[in-house]
């Protein structure tokens, strides 16, 4: 199974930037998709943004124009470019790969964001 590693969290203020990294133990071209979710306290977990084999994309309404993700298939890796943060950012952010075929998913251990206000 693949093992996510994410990287890049932080405490930034309103208005800053941050560069979230997500990498795989395997070749992320065999992934279907793969994305970023966030859970803040007292949350569920929502889907942030996504990205399939086909670099197809899709952000949710809360981040559209303002967070950014790729992929490097040559390091297997998924980035997610945050810029513009806003206080209602601030959550714990989790990789997800999925493979459509088999119906699974499987997740980092996530990066705390923070941003202040």
């Amino acid at each position: 199974q693949v093992q996510l590693v994410e990287s890049g969290g932080g405490l930034v203020q309103a208005g800053g930037s941050l560069r979230l990294s997500c990498a795989a133990s395997e070749r992320i071209f065999r992934i279907n998709a793969m994305g970023w979710y966030r859970q803040a306290p007292g949350k569920q977990r929502e889907l942030v943004a996504t990205i399939t084999n086909t670099d197809r994309t899709y952000y949710a309404g809360a981040v559209k124009g303002r967070f950014t993700i790729t992929r490097d298939i040559a390091k297997n890796t998924v980035h997610l470019q945050m810029n513009s943060l806003k206080p209602e950012d601030t959550a714990v952010y989790y990789c997800n790969a999925h493979y459509s075929l088999a119906g699974r998913d499987y997740w980092g251990q996530g990066t705390q964001v923070t941003v202040s206000s």
